[in-house]
């Protein structure tokens, strides 16, 4: 399982042009049941963070690389892999 999180880089001030492509790109995470949650950090900087699973590290990396954001310096991307040993019941499919 990871955690990604995306912090505004040097071109923040553009994000507005590239959002419709970024949450393209979302979606299609989600559709192809890797992303399991997607939203905005709370930090004073901002940025957004998404938890993702059933891809590996490379195929992840791979994947955050085509978002829109990433692409065009609108955020940095950095993936933390994390192995869960103790889920609520409704998240048990995470720790298998």
């Amino acid at each position: 399982m990871f955690a990604v999180f995306l912090r505004f880089a040097e071109n923040k001030s553009r994000a507005s042009e590239f959002m419709d492509g970024h949450k393209v790109w979302l979606q299609r995470g989600f559709g192809d049941g890797v992303f399991l949650a997607a939203g905005s950090l709370q930090a004073p900087d901002g940025g957004g963070a998404i938890l993702a699973h059933n891809a590996s590290r490379d195929a992840l990396q791979a994947r955050v690389d085509e978002d829109p954001f990433v692409m065009e310096n609108v955020v940095t991307a950095e993936i933390v892999e994390f192995a869960p040993s103790l889920t609520d019941d409704r998240l048990a499919f995470l720790a298998a």
